[in-house]
């Protein structure tokens, strides 16, 4: 059986570094929702699963009028992504 190697978003688009990406965040009691970077592309095992995850890096561009504090990269899984815009190849 082949492997794809292709992660995706919940409405099926593919997922690359560089490409601007739309996620849910925790902050406190509340959800805020975030714009990033996608830096990293790749599955991990959790619970016997294989799970594809994101390692992004938030631009400042959120929803909520509370500043983040650190803009820090951080582990997402793909369930909560949308893509916004792809990366351009130059």
């Amino acid at each position: 059986m082949a492997k794809r190697r292709v992660v995706c978003d919940y409405a099926g688009n593919e997922l690359f570094p560089g490409d601007l990406v739309n996620y849910s965040a925790r902050t406190g009691n509340r959800v805020r929702v975030t714009d990033a970077i996608i830096e990293r592309v790749t599955t991990r095992r959790v619970g016997g699963r294989v799970v594809p995850m994101l390692k992004v890096r938030p631009t400042g561009h959120e929803s909520g009028f509370v500043r983040r504090r650190s803009y820090r990269a951080e582990w997402v899984y793909t369930e909560h992504v949308r893509l916004i815009a792809p990366a351009f190849d130059e």
